[in-house]
């Protein structure tokens, strides 16, 4: 099973250490970012398969980081983790609620998504 590579860019450090191991265990690692410049300078020089936002970033700053990613021409998924209000996040590729099961989940639904869609992109690539 390959790995996936997540940034985890405002996710409770305690949750991830806690999660991680579990993680780990179903093919995911993760890197954390604790400010938004450092999460953009790694997603700029890293490869990412999906980036998590937390729920300690402010809608506004989740806004923003997704807009960066995708103004770098990434089709990576962008999974934000809901506040306690548990409003959908629009401009996120899904919004999950604040617990690892849930979570772990999600990350994989949209890891497999994503994977169809560069299929079917090649495929139709190929035959153009």
């Amino acid at each position: 099973m390959p790995l996936k590579v997540v940034l985890a860019v405002g996710v409770d450090s305690w949750m991830l250490a806690t999660h991680i191991p579990e993680w780990r265990a179903a093919g995911f690692i993760v890197l954390q970012a604790f400010t938004m410049r450092e999460a953009f300078e790694h997603f700029k020089i890293g490869d990412f398969d999906l980036v998590l936002l937390g729920n300690a970033l402010s809608t506004e700053n989740k806004e923003r980081l997704t807009f960066l990613v995708r103004s770098s021409g990434s089709s990576t998924p962008v999974l934000s983790i809901a506040d306690s209000s548990g409003n959908c996040d629009s401009f996120a590729s899904a919004t999950v609620r604040n617990d690892a099961p849930s979570m772990l989940q999600c990350m994989g639904e949209l890891l497999a998504t994503e994977s169809k869609l560069r299929l079917v992109r090649s495929l139709h690539f190929e035959t153009a």
